[in-house]
């Protein structure tokens, strides 16, 4: 089995690496490809691989290279994790939006779109090229916006499946303040990507016994504290919403403290110059435990799990994945990507049935989708109409002059990765 990552001198990747080498048995890999353009990057991160194989007994080899068409040559999946225009990129998004008094994060809001207009025609490239030398690959996208840049995948007919680490991180702290295996912990997890909440949490499976209401009363006030929400509202609303809901129902809480402290962008910049320093260690043979900061916690055990279920047929069969909506949720249209609980197989991923949701989660639900059609939009065809549209419909910004102003800064910090601009 070959698989591919691009995006392979990230310094998630060790990340990634712990999690196939000690999950080798869920999936023998053979053959891996470390392919980034970044060759600096590339060799510390593939030098430092290699060793976590070796220390853990992982007979498969690691390649590292900057051909592109090489590297996806014969893969049976390749795993996408860009970013396009690096951390500076991310830097920019997540502060000019604040001086129009919008949110600045780098997948929701202005920030968001931004990275989806850089990010989209890329990746659609890289799939091309893929189908070009495979037709027969996996493409598994960990590539923010998850949603935007998996609905690309799809509408263009790629074999594509969205992934999100946000759920199985749900996943791990249920279990632990349950005091059960994770895969003893089923959530019903419902939403788009970066816009999810935790409805239920099964114990044993999709019919278990729902003690999401337990959970809430015994460990409230942590879960609350995870979230930065208040616990009354965990309690009025009687489920978990993901940790990107805050910069909805706190939006002006958040800007205030987004304009008084440095940017997550310059603080994992930082992370990752330590990082590639650890790394350059000929010593160092595990993954640092200052990677655990870096964010993607449990990312490599969930694309263990994804990819294995989509290879082999092995793994969990239940996993959160984005996909096709194909009716799931009724009020949305079939070709919206969502982001649920799925039985995954060699075939692909079916969402699995879901009562009808809230109307306080269903609307945002639909006026994001509605974002995200007009975001598609506007990185497939270009035109700042395109743009100024997206931004009016995005539920963080709504108004017309914010809107206008936006647009102007998006376009002039993103010249350079717009083809059209």
């Amino acid at each position: 089995m070959k698989l591919t990552v691009v995006g392979g001198g990230s310094t998630y990747t060790p990340e990634l690496i712990d999690g196939f080498a000690r999950l080798r048995d869920t999936l023998p890999i053979e053959e891996l490809v470390l392919m980034d353009p970044a060759t600096d990057r590339l060799e510390l991160v593939g030098g430092l691989a290699r060793r976590i194989f070796e220390r853990q007994g992982h007979h498969g080899t690691i390649t590292t290279t900057t051909d592109l068409d090489a590297a996806v040559d014969g893969a049976d999946a390749v795993l996408l994790q860009l970013r396009v225009g690096g951390q500076a990129a991310r830097e920019q998004d997540e502060t000019w939006p604040l001086d129009c008094g919008c949110v600045g994060q780098e997948t929701t809001g202005a920030g968001g779109l931004a990275k989806a207009l850089r990010t989209v025609p890329v990746v659609l490239d890289i799939a091309e090229r893929v189908r070009r030398t495979n037709p027969t690959a996996w493409i598994i996208d960990f590539t923010n916006p998850v949603g935007i840049v998996t609905r690309a995948l799809l509408q263009a007919g790629h074999k594509a499946v969205g992934l999100c680490n946000v759920a199985i991180g749900f996943q791990r702290k249920f279990a632990a303040m349950l005091g059960v295996t994770p895969a003893d912990v089923h959530l019903d997890h419902v939403g788009l990507n970066h816009l999810t909440w935790e409805t239920g949490v099964r114990l044993g499976g999709p019919e278990g016994e729902d003690v999401l209401p337990k959970l809430l009363a015994d460990h409230g006030d942590t879960i609350a504290a995870d979230l930065h929400l208040p616990r009354p509202l965990l309690d009025r609303l009687g489920v978990v919403p993901s940790y990107y809901l805050r910069y909805y129902y706190a939006h002006d809480e958040v800007v205030r403290e987004l304009r008084t402290k440095p940017s997550r962008a310059a603080e994992v910049a930082e992370m990752e110059r330590r990082l590639l320093t650890l790394y350059a260690d000929p010593a160092l043979d595990e993954k640092p435990e200052l990677l655990s900061k870096r964010g993607g916690a449990y990312y490599s055990e969930a694309a263990v799990d994804l990819a294995a279920a989509l290879l082999n047929g092995a793994g969990n069969p239940y996993q959160v994945v984005n996909t096709y909506n194909k009716g799931t949720l009724p009020f949305l249209p079939d070709d919206a990507v969502i982001e649920v609980q799925a039985g995954v197989g060699t075939r692909g991923a079916a969402p699995l049935p879901i009562p009808p949701p809230d109307p306080l989660y269903a609307g945002l639900m639909a006026q994001v989708t509605a974002y995200e059609d007009l975001a598609l939009e506007a990185a497939l065809h270009g035109g700042r109409t395109r743009v100024f549209k997206a931004l009016l419909s995005h539920p963080l910004i709504g108004q017309y002059e914010y809107a206008e102003k936006l647009t102007d800064r998006l376009i002039a910090h993103n010249r350079e990765h717009l083809a059209w601009a």
